[in-house]
């Protein structure tokens, strides 16, 4: 039987369209359906557990998202040929779809949950993760889970002034921004990219193009359920609820909570006092009850806590640690810690604390990036690292999380335009996160920063890093700057920007309510760039501009040219040249050959050893012109002349014959040159008869009368 496909089309308004069909593939998942641009297509399914395992009291949702190496018409790399663990750049796509879907299912549905993004045909003209949002949307918009409204995302670039909808990768070339925003049909829902430093008045232009091209995509969806067929949303049991038990636990607990908050105490001082008014509060309870309902008086504690801190910001303007809402905590930087590196950097706000590395090295340490969708190398990166002591907890080490990848990509994103294009090497930063109370990432990029620049890396412009927060009820609302975890937490938004002092370079927003103004975005950007300024001015004080060269022990990189038909000679005979050199040098050469010319990269920490490699490559190359003098040196004395070596091209040899030593005869070539006797030479090109190069001093000297120079044979060879 030949399936019924439904599907609708979705006209971007300037030629291009994208499709969303169900009804074809994984018909017995709980939804599915293909999205298509060109010839990108993507196969979205949902299912969800029909019952909550017990004692879950969270939405187990994961969100996968695949990108398949036969979809580009490849094989994958590595020994196994097979699709293994995700890649970043896949980590990063669930990160973004994940952060607009989560909030949207029912507080109290706890079913497992699985939605699967994968695509299943590559286009190269087409960026596949900015539909990923959409088809994972409708996949769930079209089944009988319990979802809110549908929701997509869109990438947003900006070429030659003009805002372009899911640009392709070459557009995105000449876009001075890259950013995906998720959206409802009502309100802004994640932002997430990079910029080359925009204002904030741009970046909110950029986020309303976005989400008016993301209200066409949801009435896509809104129409494709109707031909589906909207299906009755799915019952299950909805957590308990008990207002005698409410009442009671926040008459007892709100009002201490609220003192607490009040007191200004650290993050760890706070945490005991709030446990040991939960501790209290059990008293009140007999065991039996506890057994019975101590997960709703931990859950109605919570509440009461949450309504406690954020009643306190909203009615006195007063904050956790006792700041108002523009106000930065302490902040304190020091460069150059540790002695060993090529450059490191702490930065310390509050409770947060990072120590950021810099390592240099030349292209063979680029980070090599091989995806269906994506080939090449990076020359600039970074890695973030966010281990269970820098909160006080204990936990099993399990890799890197992907939390750890989301935040490292968003400090990279933020520091990685500033880096010279003529930067010679490749360059890891590596933020290991010390302590954290709020916003490690923005302080990755502070103490990044100042690293770079410590390493001698000389960068563009500084940039700084503000996480912001909002508390809103209703008509009333406070932005806060630099936000703390608790704040995070118990917020409305989580919204991190970076920048230089002359705009925007990287930022990232989580909002965590319906129906979020403009009015406040705004608000937020010019409060951020408030705060972000203030932080930048800090770390200017502790170095100013980078230091002028790498440090004494950081490797020196040299490049240089050569043409294409020397490379072998500097490679040499199964890599004997090059070997013997960098032995003899105590540097690294590596060569890439681009349009028949050889890059020659040279790496040590002493510049003596890169002289000499530069004078090899000189000599390699060296070509005497026809009827020019050259300085040559005497290296092996024969019986039949002396052989010479260039003195500008060490290694570079020509036999000097006895008949070219002077105008007289000459019995002995001692009696003209000596070992390690240096003078010029003219060079006379090929001799025709021999088919060797020619060299001559007599040239260069005076010519005698033919009656002072008798005839005389000269001794054969």
């Amino acid at each position: 039987m030949i399936p019924e496909v439904k599907k609708e089309i979705i006209d971007l308004g300037d030629g291009r369209t994208i499709s969303i069909e169900t009804g074809k593939l994984a018909k017995q998942a709980d939804g599915a359906v293909v999205v298509r641009m060109g010839n990108a297509l993507l196969l979205a399914t949902v299912v969800s557990a029909k019952t909550a395992s017990p004692g879950i009291d969270f939405l187990p949702l994961t969100l996968d998202y695949r990108e398949k190496f036969a979809s580009a018409g490849r094989f994958p790399g590595g020994f196994f040929k097979r699709e293994a663990r995700p890649s970043d750049n896949e980590i990063l796509t669930m990160r973004l779809v994940d952060r607009v879907l989560r909030p949207l299912f029912p507080k109290d549905y706890h079913a497992e949950t699985q939605v699967m993004i994968q695509l299943m045909s590559h286009d190269e003209n087409v960026m596949p993760d900015a539909l990923a949002g959409l088809a994972a949307s409708a996949c769930i918009a079209i089944s009988n889970l319990p979802f809110e409204y549908p929701i997509s995302e869109v990438r947003v670039g900006r070429i030659n002034g003009q805002f372009v909808i899911n640009p392709s990768k070459a557009q995105l070339k000449e876009s001075d921004i890259d950013m995906i925003v998720g959206a409802s049909m009502d309100s802004v829902a994640m932002v997430e990219g990079e910029m080359h430093e925009i204002s904030e008045v741009e970046m909110a232009d950029a986020i309303k193009f976005a989400h008016n091209a993301i209200k066409i995509q949801i009435e896509a969806q809104l129409r494709l359920v109707e031909k589906v067929g909207k299906k009755a949303t799915r019952e299950y049991e909805q957590e308990r609820e008990d207002e005698t038990i409410a009442k009671k636990v926040k008459d007892f607990a709100y009002d201490k909570c609220y003192a607490i908050a009040k007191e200004d105490t650290s993050k760890q001082e706070r945490g005991e006092k709030f446990a040991e008014v939960k501790e209290e509060l059990k008293t009140l309870f007999t065991e039996e009850e506890l057994e019975e309902n101590g997960d709703l008086v931990s859950k109605y504690f919570s509440k009461a806590q949450k309504e406690a801190v954020r009643n306190l910001i909203l009615d006195e303007g007063i904050r956790l640690d006792g700041r108002k809402t523009n106000q930065i905590r302490p902040i304190w930087c020091e460069v150059n810690y540790l002695p060993s590196t090529h450059g490191s950097a702490i930065f310390t706000r509050g409770e947060t604390q990072v120590l950021s590395t810099v390592t240099l090295g030349t292209s063979r340490e680029a980070n090599i990036i091989d995806l269906p969708t994506d080939q090449g190398e990076e020359n600039f990166y970074l890695h973030y690292n966010f281990p269970p002591y820098c909160t006080g907890e204990a936990k099993p080490l399990r890799g890197t999380s992907r939390r750890e990848i989301g935040h490292g990509n968003l400090a990279q994103r933020a520091l990685k335009n500033m880096i010279p294009a003529d930067c010679p090497y490749t360059v890891r930063i590596v933020s290991e996160v010390l302590e954290s109370n709020g916003s490690s990432s923005m302080a990755t990029v502070c103490s990044g920063t100042m690293a770079l620049m410590d390493a001698g890396i000389q960068m563009k412009k500084p940039v700084s890093g503000i996480a912001m927060g909002l508390i809103s009820e209703g008509d009333k609302f406070a932005v806060l700057s630099d936000i703390l975890g608790d704040e995070d937490h118990l917020g409305d938004m989580d919204f991190k920007v970076t920048g230089t002092a002359d705009g925007i370079t990287a930022c990232q927003m989580d909002i965590k309510i319906k129906g979020l103004s403009y009015e406040i975005l705004v608000k937020a950007l010019n409060q951020a760039r408030e705060g972000r300024l203030h932080i930048l001015n800090l770390l200017t004080e502790a170095i100013a501009k980078p230091n002028p060269s790498v440090k004494s022990h950081a490797p020196k990189i040299v490049t240089t040219t050569i043409p294409g038909s020397f490379i072998g000679a500097l490679i040499g005979p199964g890599g004997k040249v090059i070997q013997e050199l960098q032995k003899a040098t105590g540097t690294t050469i590596v060569i890439n050959e681009e349009n028949e010319q050889g890059i020659v990269e040279i790496l040590g920490t002493n510049q003596d050893g890169i002289n000499a490699v530069l004078a090899k490559i000189d000599s390699l190359m060296f070509k005497p012109e026809v009827g020019e003098s050259y300085e040559v040196k005497v290296i092996k004395m024969l019986d039949f002349g002396a052989v010479v070596e260039y003195t500008k091209a060490p290694g570079n040899e020509v036999l000097l014959h006895v008949s070219e030593l002077a105008w007289e005869r000459t019995e002995n070539v001692s009696d003209v040159v000596n070992l390690g006797d240096v003078f010029q030479v003219k060079y006379l090109g090929i001799d025709p008869k021999t088919r060797k190069t020619k060299v001559s001093k007599k040239a260069l000297l005076p010519r005698p009368a033919r009656e002072d120079r008798p005839y005389r044979p000269q001794p054969k060879e």
